[in-house]
């Protein structure tokens, strides 16, 4: 019997995150989700092809919960059945789109927790629990994707909590990224811009007031002219980037840098 893969995956209820735990379920594939609800849809396709999958209902906002959860739950594996071990952060939270001194303190709040303290704090967890393993003498491959935004690279007005939180996965990645060179079988990281994708987010965006949103002409136009990726379409991209030889060679990357 072939020894499965371990992926964990959050926010994959919907977008491209739904999309990225759709193409990872098989037979050969352990999955855990992370997301606020379950997908029955996503559960009858995992029995459907005998794909073992597990689905957590996990507030990202509660950082030590999920700390706590992801780290007891990968401390109870046996490695010794797992190929290789995968952690993809996705989740992020767009807030009100308006100047910073209007966003409501507790979506501001929200924002950072669920796009930056929470994958700082899901990569310490299975950074610590993996790297037991290799003390253990297990020698799988172990990776950390984390899903950036051009927003991160590039600022842009009325969205300040969610570039930043964007800004600082990039970066937390580069530390990381450092700290893992000194480490026995260290892990390779990167924190990866998906490219624009046609999701709720975008809606949200065209969706918003000119007079407070500068840039809402911009992403009306990328939908006008077509330049918008499905969610199916930038997950095959994304989970393409992680088979790479080359994968972690460089920690803040783009789909579509060569």
């Amino acid at each position: 019997m072939t020894t499965p893969h371990l992926t964990i995956l959050t926010g994959a209820s919907r977008g491209m995150g739904q999309a990225m735990a759709r193409q990872l379920l098989s037979p050969n594939h352990v999955l855990l989700c992370l997301s606020r609800q379950i997908s029955d849809e996503l559960q009858a396709e995992a029995e459907r092809l005998g794909a073992p999958l597990t689905q957590w209902s996990q507030d990202l906002a509660d950082t030590g919960g999920a700390r706590d959860r992801l780290s007891n739950w990968l401390t109870g594996l046996n490695p010794k059945e797992i190929a290789s071990a995968t952690l993809i952060n996705n989740a992020g939270v767009l807030p009100a789109i308006v100047p910073l001194p209007d966003c409501p303190p507790e979506q501001l709040t929200n924002a950072l927790r669920v796009g930056l303290e929470a994958p700082m704090h899901l990569t310490a967890a299975f950074l610590g629990a993996t790297r037991a393993w290799v003390q253990a003498g297990w020698k799988g491959p172990r990776r950390v994707l984390n899903i950036s935004s051009g927003l991160g690279r590039n600022a842009m007005a009325s969205q300040a909590p969610y570039c930043a939180a964007k800004a600082g996965l990039d970066h937390f990645t580069r530390c990381c990224a450092l700290e893992e060179l000194h480490q026995p079988h260290g892990a390779r990281l990167v924190s990866l811009a998906p490219g624009v994708i046609d999701t709720d987010m975008q809606i949200h965006l065209r969706g918003s007031e000119a007079q407070a949103f500068p840039d809402r002409q911009r992403f009306v136009d990328l939908r006008e002219k077509g330049l918008l990726s499905s969610p199916e379409d930038a997950a095959t991209r994304v989970l393409a980037w992680l088979d790479r030889s080359d994968f972690g060679q460089n920690p803040v990357a783009d789909v579509r840098d060569a």
